[in-house]
């Protein structure tokens, strides 16, 4: 009443056992690098998440405005570039294009957006990075 199988026959058992045992083992091994990977602790942070804080940095601004306003606008001198000197900006009190109040909230609208002669920035600097600018900017 058993099975009996020819030889080619138990040898095709036999593979098909192996390949079965195979693909278990695979499937353990998987199982076990997946769940060794999720039981580790987080990696230590080594730089902190860059946060907007409610003011700028002046010094920050200064590396900013040098790599990406400096081309255009001079910081020491209220002499035109291709775009307005900014020196005394803050102690004029008003844009020489046209004459609206300097504030922070102009000033950042001003970097966002541009205008006819000025490209935008909204795309090209984070948020932190225009108050960093606009902190630079009120030191001139």
């Amino acid at each position: 009443m058993g099975a009996h199988f020819s030889k080619e026959q138990e040898e095709t058992k036999d593979e098909g056992g192996d390949v079965k045992r195979n693909y278990l083992l695979l499937g353990i091994a998987v199982l076990s690098v997946a769940g060794a990977v999720l039981a580790q602790d987080p990696p230590a942070k080594t730089a902190p998440k860059k946060t907007t804080s409610s003011k700028g940095s002046a010094t920050k601004g200064k590396e900013i405005f040098d790599e990406k306003c400096g081309i255009c606008h001079f910081a020491d001198s209220d002499a035109k570039k291709i775009g307005p000197g900014l020196k005394g900006l803050n102690k004029r009190g008003t844009f020489t294009v046209n004459n609206n109040k300097v504030t922070d909230d102009n000033l950042k609208t001003w970097i966002e957006n541009g205008d006819t002669l000025m490209p935008p920035f909204k795309d090209v600097l984070d948020e932190q990075q225009i108050k960093d600018v606009i902190a630079y900017v009120r030191t001139l």
